[in-house]
């Protein structure tokens, strides 16, 4: 168990199938997966390759068909929906595609809305709303809501609220998917500020290239497994992000690390 204390996540031989009607889908074959503290990891693969099935079993929206699933330590894989839920509020938090604001809130109460819900508040809501905001440097918006700020801001202000209990861990589904690409990469650079400056854990699903490969390490989904570099899509994926970040003029040596089964 203090192997699992190391890691943020720790997704051990996870299989997860679905029924639909007389065929079983096979979503998730046997995936195991870690991510240490503070890392930046993206989840990539084509449409149903299982990527937003195993965010769903990192995040405790979903349970495993067999295997297990650790968060910070804690094995959920067996909790009950009660407990499920105070470690989704005090452990993980979530971004997705459509920004799902309260509407009739403004950007501040939006924030402040989790931290009220705690079970142990850990923050006065308003002074870490404000703080938060001011770190994604929407704070100039605070008291505007979501009908008055653009798809950018509005991300911000998610990912914000999606750390108002200062979880460990930080799930963003397509969170540039909706987005502009000026918009979009306001986003991704909030997302590595949340990284470098609170050190929090960032796990990413993205179908875009450009998106994933400004991530620490990347792993790839192929028909519910990791993929091999051997397998011609795994390796097309790892050229593509190379020549992304040559054509940013990045450090070669900070090319994403694409992850291959043990």
């Amino acid at each position: 168990m203090s192997e699992m204390n190391h890691y943020v996540v720790h997704v051990q031989n996870a299989t997860k199938e679905l029924k639909m009607g007389q065929v079983t889908v096979h979503a998730l074959r046997g995936v195991t997966l870690t991510v240490e503290p503070g890392e930046f990891l993206s989840i990539i693969g084509p449409s149903g390759s299982g990527k937003s099935t195993l965010l769903g079993l990192i995040g405790g929206l979903d349970t495993p068909t067999a295997g297990k699933v650790y968060i910070d330590g804690t094995d959920i894989t067996d909790l009950s929906e009660r407990e499920l839920t105070r470690i989704r509020n005090e452990k993980i938090g979530f971004v997705f595609q459509f920004f799902n604001l309260v509407p009739t809130l403004t950007a501040l109460e939006n924030v402040a809305l989790p931290i009220q819900f705690a079970r142990r508040r850990a923050f006065n809501p308003t002074n870490r709303a404000k703080e938060l905001l001011t770190l994604l440097e929407v704070d100039d918006r605070m008291h505007h809501r979501p009908s008055q700020l653009s798809g950018g801001q509005q991300q911000r202000v998610a990912i914000a609220r999606a750390l108002a209990n200062n979880p460990p861990l930080l799930l963003c589904d397509e969170p540039t998917g909706n987005l502009d690409t000026v918009s979009g990469a306001l986003v991704m650079q909030a997302l590595r500020d949340v990284q470098s400056e609170m050190g929090t854990t960032v796990v990413m699903v993205t179908h875009d290239m450009d998106v994933a490969s400004q991530a620490d390490r990347v792993v790839s989904l192929v028909d519910g497994r990791i993929a091999d570099d051997i397998d011609p899509r795994s390796t097309a994926q790892l050229a593509a992000m190379k020549m992304l970040r040559e054509g940013r003029g990045e450090d070669a040596t900070r090319q994403p690390k694409m992850e291959t089964p043990a």
